[in-house]
């Protein structure tokens, strides 16, 4: 699938499958080490009270949020993005819907560390208008690796894949389908028979790639993270920017 730059609404999948494709791959780097870790020093891709996210620890970190029913919000920044470095300054937030987590993202604005906002409610991605002439605002080199699903199954190195392969495993995440059953044939079958079965579990119940109720709440505001003196945002009981 072809991206845009700067980005469109229409270059994202559906938010379901882009949480799949995301929180899969977030179950299977989980490990209790990195959920132990402040906020500000994890790295990789991971889900907590916030949403998911992804920090490369250089050029590019993001956020996914789910924000009630049928309500999304993707948010996040790539060194690419020339959003908020563009004079006049531009509105991320113009026209954004009342339900967005305003007092964090004019936090990231007033801090220079945000390149991008997108929306989701009524069946459509949407965000603000940008002014003609603007290069990039960093869509495509952060989201592009769950946009493009060959990319997503490149991601998948499961060595011996035991029961189930790089593909049934996506498309058993992507139908909400993919049981603790599965993902500790997995571990035990695979790559990841040193990997911390129990933190996957753990991610794989907050993501709701199961078909649990427990994950259509992930960064919907139950639990939702509490803001640091410095800024950085923990979840009770963990870290992560919300």
């Amino acid at each position: 699938m072809t991206m845009h730059r700067p980005g469109l609404p229409g270059d994202l999948p559906s938010p379901e499958a882009l949480w799949a494709r995301w929180g899969l791959l977030a179950v299977l780097e989980a490990s209790a080490e990195d959920e132990d870790l402040p906020f500000v020093h994890r790295t990789g891709i991971w889900i907590d009270g916030g949403g998911l996210h992804l920090d490369d620890c250089g050029c590019t970190w993001w956020t996914l949020a789910r924000m009630g029913e049928g309500r999304f919000v993707l948010y996040g920044e790539d060194e690419s993005s020339d959003v908020k470095w563009h004079k006049p300054p531009i509105d991320m937030l113009a026209g954004a819907p009342d339900w967005l987590p305003f007092a964090r993202l004019r936090d990231l604005i007033e801090g220079y560390e945000l390149g991008c906002v997108y929306w989701y409610e009524n069946g459509a991605w949407s965000r603000a208008p940008y002014p003609e002439g603007l290069d990039d605002d960093g869509l495509d080199c952060g989201m592009s690796r769950f946009v493009d699903r060959g990319d997503v199954l490149g991601s998948i190195d499961l060595g011996r894949a035991g029961d189930s392969g790089p593909q049934d495993l996506l498309g058993r995440a992507e139908r909400y389908e993919l049981t603790p059953r599965q993902l500790e044939s997995v571990v035990s079958g695979s790559a990841y028979d040193r990997g911390d079965l129990p933190a996957m579990l753990r991610a794989l119940r907050l993501t709701g790639l199961a078909g649990e109720a427990a994950g259509r709440d992930a960064g919907s505001g139950e639990g939702a993270p509490e803001r640091e003196p410095d800024g950085a945002v923990r979840a009770p009981g963990g870290s992560g920017r919300s």
